[in-house]
């Protein structure tokens, strides 16, 4: 089966990226959020960075109307029923993705096949709630998804071979660099990637290196395009406590448990660059 008709449920930062790249790629895209309002902010946001793009000659003024000409907004779950793939890009709370899930098992067709973007629950535990488990894999973007090549492709031990083989072709068809990687916590980049950072919390912590020592010798060392303190900063402090949480848990493993300080920025609402403050202050434009 082609994948020729994408939906995309929940239009955040990720599901606007998501249905930007698909609608971007010449597939009829729909666009489906809980309310009318949200629709046309996570819509706006889509317009908003292809103007942005053709504003700095980034982005051709054709290939904006057309991407904007493939995309279809929605507060309605029926009008996914004839989607070949639904992507699932809503709050990271399992409770709520298996009932999108039931609501989509009542009105799409069989044969469509359900991803969900999430970074860190379990892809077999959202598959068993459903109709179709066989039917069902892990596609995991990465922020900002117009940008980012990679795209991680998540099978469970349930996952049916020809569905991975369609959605891989799916994500070279919309610019993408596929990995197959099966389902545990962290999957292949946030399982690497999550215990660097905190080590790099608790280096701070421990009074090894100053914050600006520690991501100079990262990217001047490693030629790594930003340090994992600035990194952390940009993905959002309370994120990475968040997904660092449900490894540990997984795992139990020390290198995944939040180090105090990280846990205590949280509670005090430094987030990061989203809130103005982290391990960097940004509240002046400077």
């Amino acid at each position: 089966m082609a994948i020729r008709k994408v939906g995309v449920v929940g239009l955040g930062l990720m599901g606007s990226g998501i249905a930007q790249v698909c609608a971007q790629a010449g597939l009829p895209t729909v666009a489906r959020e809980v309310d009318q309002g949200l629709v046309d902010k996570g819509l706006g946001r889509i317009k908003k960075f292809l103007d942005d793009g053709v504003a700095k000659g980034k982005v051709e003024a054709q290939v904006r109307d057309k991407t904007l000409a493939n995309l279809t907004g929605t507060a309605k779950v029926e009008d996914l029923a004839d989607c070949d793939l639904v992507i699932e890009a809503i709050v990271e709370n399992l409770d709520a993705k298996h009932a999108l899930f039931a609501a989509l098992d009542k009105v799409a067709k069989p044969e469509t096949i359900y991803a969900s973007n999430t970074s860190s629950l379990s892809v077999t535990e959202m598959a068993a709630g459903t109709e179709r488990p066989g039917r069902f894999v892990g596609l995991h973007f990465f922020n900002p998804v117009p940008l980012m090549k990679l795209v991680e492709v998540v099978s469970t031990i349930v996952t049916e071979p020809a569905v991975v083989t369609e959605v891989k072709a799916f994500a070279g068809a919309i610019g993408k660099t596929p990995v197959s990687t099966g389902d545990t916590t962290g999957f292949v980049v946030n399982r690497l990637l999550v215990p660097y950072l905190l080590d790099a919390i608790r280096m701070l912590e421990r009074g090894v290196a100053t914050r600006e020592d520690i991501d100079n010798a990262m990217k001047l060392g490693c030629g790594y395009p930003m340090g994992p303190l600035t990194l952390l900063d940009f993905v959002g402090l309370d994120t990475t406590y968040y997904i660092a949480n449900i490894m540990f848990d997984e795992f139990k493993e020390p290198s995944f448990a939040p180090p105090p300080l990280l846990k205590r920025m949280v509670l005090a609402g430094h987030h990061g660059r989203k809130s103005g403050r982290g391990f960097y202050d940004y509240s002046q434009k400077s």
